[in-house]
């Protein structure tokens, strides 16, 4: 790539806040080789040149992704180790894989990986503990592996969230469904809140903070979504009421624009479901939909207030949109020039 893009790249802010020419990275994690795909991405134009594919990559099927501002990319994966990570150079792409933790994850299936700015990272798996987590140093790897937390979460872990580095949250497949700690960096999990008041419908696929004020809980339950104010060290506030036009379909994943919209992503058409967001009140009433639908959607976020993209199952296996708050979605990006491997599972901006 030129000089002039590569200084743009490494000018960018961390995910969520792009720097004013809005070029950044979005990463795929994916079913067939090499299981992790990175694409430069320009708001307002779309997606551009493929990144080339890691010296070492991911040992089975890709799941959920994750940045770490500009300078690494964790994705989880179905194989042993779980967990793999790599230094990232916007303009320049993969550096050398970090070395595997010392104690991985055990069991099965790592679903979704998630840092705590530059500190720690956390992995929601399949099997018991459920959550792994350890610290985290950009340019050395990973740390002693943290404790496991005296309350373990009940059922299959399908999704993890840190809010900022004082809570983190697990969904399962089990009553609760939802289940949050305190989060101390250096030290790790706290003594589990109480579960909220009134529980989530049925399995939680996805989980985001929005903010340090709310959580957002995606699933499988009647009402495929649910949300609760959120206060750090206090836990869940009265669980907002549904959505007036719920998704069509089971939801797999759940992001915030911000504090002003909220994305779902789910099976059943339009495959995903869009609202604004207000703080202290909740879900406002959904946005039309985009003129060109994906696939079912395993996975949505935003990049900024700019753009919003979605993997899903139906090549391209990754839908992105103009976004703008308040108005909702602009006509679709022209697909990315490289067709994946496999349908994706995972979506995430730098």
């Amino acid at each position: 790539m030129s000089s002039t893009i590569t200084n743009l790249l490494i000018g960018c802010h961390k995910r969520g806040t792009p720097s004013p020419s809005f070029v950044s990275d979005i990463a795929l994690g994916h079913g067939g080789s090499p299981y992790v795909t990175v694409l430069l991405f320009t708001s307002g134009v779309g997606y551009g040149a493929k990144y080339a594919d890691p010296l070492t990559t991911p040992t089975d099927y890709g799941e959920q992704v994750a940045f770490q501002g500009n300078d690494d990319l964790a994705v989880a994966c179905d194989g042993s180790p779980f967990i793999v990570v790599y230094p990232w150079t916007p303009g320049v792409g993969f550096g050398v894989k970090y070395l595997d933790p010392g104690v991985l994850p055990v069991g099965s299936d790592g679903y979704v990986p998630a840092f705590c700015d530059n500190t720690d990272i956390a992995l929601a798996q399949l099997s018991s503990p459920r959550i792994w987590a350890a610290p985290w140093t950009s340019g050395v790897g990973f740390g002693v592996k943290y404790a496991d937390p005296l309350t373990l979460p009940a059922g299959s872990g399908y999704g993890c969230a840190f809010c900022g580095n004082t809570d983190i949250a697990v969904v399962t497949l089990t009553t609760p469904y939802v289940q949050c700690y305190p989060w101390t960096p250096g030290a790790g999990f706290g003594v589990k809140y109480a579960n909220p008041l009134i529980a989530c419908v049925g399995s939680a696929h996805g989980v985001k903070f929005c903010g340090n004020t709310d959580i957002g809980i995606a699933g499988h339950g009647t009402e495929r979504v649910s949300a609760y104010p959120w206060t750090p060290g206090a836990g869940f506030g009265a669980k907002y009421a549904a959505p007036a036009t719920k998704p069509a379909g089971q939801a797999f994943d759940i992001a915030f624009c911000g504090n002003t919209d909220v994305a779902v992503s789910h099976t059943t058409s339009p495959r995903h479901t869009t609202y604004p967001w207000t703080p202290g009140v909740g879900w406002g009433i959904k946005y039309a939909d985009p003129g060109v639908l994906p696939g079912t959607s395993y996975c949505v976020n935003f990049f900024g207030n700019h753009d919003v993209g979605f993997a899903h199952t139906v090549a391209p296996n990754i839908t992105s949109y103009p976004w703008t708050p308040g108005v909702g979605f602009g006509v679709k990006y022209a697909n990315p020039a490289v067709v994946l491997p496999g349908l994706a599972d995972g979506v995430v901006f730098r």
